[in-house]
């Protein structure tokens, strides 16, 4: 598979982009399991054209990144084009376009999914900041606003005519948010149209191994892109390519296992972050789900959500690898909440 001149061999895995999620320390971890495309958190290209600095910091790209994207979304055509302008001087591998965020807050304004109730307008967006920059530009987009208008496959095509170089699609409308079950069925009809040629990654519902190798026999999409289901679980980009590759399900991890990863994630939040107070609290979405189903784990649930010193939360860390030191992560049942 290739976006641009940029090779990323066969049936890569993605990390999906994902507000307050793909920050530097969660990156970092699934990289290092294996996740061979990374995302930044995405950015608002009104923040971004106003030169906010958080916002900036969020485009910030690491060595380990690569090959990376910086993923911007906006309502204004002109303000997409020069946040654009802004995200190519920080040379990214590709810009993506956010055709395909659900949230009041950003497709209530006319953004993000919001622009599949506007495809003239979305094409010609996707037009202006693919002339704009000489980086390749790609989409990520929704099958459509609901059950009675999909056009994702319609979508495709005009979003490649226009110069789009991949298009990832999550197989879900934008009134189902993360509700009910992806349909791939719709990303399989956009990956078998005759006129399509450029590559398509199917987004959705992939929470292990033999959903991931489902989907794609399904669907025959060039790349697979994980979201949710990496959340507390950076290694699924391990477990999805070793049973590809092999057919093989890897052992879940023990716990003392999750703990050291834990312990590492926090330990590149620490570095990052301005001060320990604001990388815990970073960290907190991901506690609550790399211990799943484990017994008894309430109390120390609570204190690991609530503890804001980073010696109390190591602390805890310890107390679970020892009292759960020779049990391993049952990964049944938990979905992708």
């Amino acid at each position: 598979m290739k976006i641009g001149n940029l090779e990323l061999g066969k049936l890569p895995l993605f990390l999906a982009p994902m507000e307050d999620v793909t920050y530097k320390s969660f990156r970092y971890m699934c990289k290092n399991f294996g996740a061979d495309v990374m995302y930044t958190e995405f950015i608002s290209s009104e923040a971004l054209i106003r030169d906010v600095a958080k916002t900036k910091k969020k485009m910030t790209i690491f060595d380990f990144d690569r090959p990376v994207a910086i993923q911007i979304y906006g309502s204004n055509i002109d303000s997409m084009v020069g946040a654009a302008k802004v995200a190519e001087e920080l040379q990214p591998d590709f810009i993506d376009i956010n055709f395909g965020c659900p949230m009041k807050k950003i497709a209530g304004k006319g953004a993000g999914a919001g622009l599949l109730r506007d495809l003239p307008k979305m094409i010609k967006m996707a037009e202006e900041v693919v002339k704009a920059v000489k980086t390749p530009v790609t989409a990520k987009t929704r099958l459509g606003w609901d059950h009675d208008d999909m056009p994702v496959v319609e979508v495709a095509e005009r979003l490649q005519d226009v110069g789009i170089q991949a298009l990832a699609i999550h197989g879900r409308t934008r009134s189902m948010l993360y509700t009910g079950e992806a349909d791939w069925s719709l990303i399989a009809d956009v990956k078998r149209n005759p006129r399509m040629y450029i590559p398509i990654i199917g987004n959705g519902d992939i929470n292990g191994p033999e959903k991931a190798k489902a989907f794609f026999e399904q669907s025959g999409v060039d790349a697979l892109m994980i979201g949710r289901g990496a959340i507390g679980r950076p290694w699924i980009f391990r477990d999805v390519r070793h049973y590809l590759e092999t057919g093989e399900l890897l052992l879940p991890p023990l716990v003392p296992e999750v703990v050291a990863n834990v312990k590492e994630q926090l330990q590149q939040s620490l570095t990052w972050k301005d001060e320990p107070r604001r990388a815990i609290l970073e960290m907190r979405r991901h506690f609550a789900r790399y211990f799943p189903n484990l017994k008894d784990f309430k109390e120390l649930r609570i204190q690991l959500l609530q503890s804001l010193e980073v010696e109390e939360v190591i602390d805890i860390l310890d107390v679970i690898a020892s009292k759960y030191a020779n049990e391993r992560v049952d990964y049944t049942n938990i979905g992708l909440k």
